[in-house]
């Protein structure tokens, strides 16, 4: 614990004060207000296309191509990728499907209960129940997070971090999620992400995987430790 303190502690401390902005403002403004203030945001071509885009590093079909081309990479982190990906995706599951299952999206909020105009990138795109916890946010930080914490040069752990974050927020902008649900998966997909970095990393552990599946004669992987 103490070298993944050591070697983490700017990205987690930048982290964590996101975390504490996140729930100052739920508890000040509520999801609601601070959803459709987000919301004026939208309706700009550049944003709406690159958050788009950016959200499916998140989805569920895409995760099972970043985590071969991981292990491709380094079977090691692979692996620890992988096992943090598949806790937090199983807990984010349950949660979301067996104990806030009445929690509605916001495009079903908006269309029956509050009448406000909100805009919307791709409305036929839209699901309406399952808010909470939001898987995206879930899996693209239990995997993001676990690059970064890998990562040995400051540069590439805030790459992989800031991703995380905006195809994270993605969720909000457009219209999948509220701000709980994105902050609460970054917080599951987080904690797996610390969980097994400590078991499998910081205890040395898997080193003959330390290595790529496809092994290249021209270069070192930068992020091996």
């Amino acid at each position: 614990m103490k070298n993944f303190l050591k070697n983490n502690w700017y990205i987690l401390v930048v982290y964590m004060s996101l975390i504490v902005i996140a729930f100052s403002f739920l508890f000040s403004y509520g999801k609601i207000s601070i959803h459709i203030y987000l919301n004026q945001l939208v309706g700009n071509s550049l944003f709406d296309n690159f958050f788009y885009y950016l959200t499916y590093l998140g989805d569920g079909l895409f995760m099972p191509v970043i985590l071969i081309l991981i292990l491709m990479y380094n079977a090691r982190l692979g692996v620890y990728s992988t096992l943090s990906f598949f806790a937090a995706a199983v807990v984010t599951n349950i949660l979301k499907y067996q104990f806030f299952n009445n929690i509605d999206r916001p495009y079903q909020i908006f269309q029956w209960t509050v009448h406000v105009p909100i805009k919307y990138v791709n409305a036929e795109d839209l699901y309406i129940h399952n808010s909470f916890p939001s898987g995206h946010a879930t899996q693209v930080f239990a995997i993001f997070m676990c690059l970064a914490f890998y990562a040995s040069k400051p540069e590439f752990k805030f790459m992989f971090f800031i991703l995380a974050v905006l195809a994270s927020f993605s969720r909000v902008y457009l219209s999948q999620h509220w701000l709980p649900d994105i902050t609460a998966g970054s917080l599951i997909g987080t904690f797996f992400s610390i969980l097994f970095y400590i078991f499998i990393i910081e205890k040395n552990k898997l080193q003959a995987l330390n290595k790529p599946l496809l092994k290249s004669k021209k270069t070192e992987s930068t992020l091996k430790k």
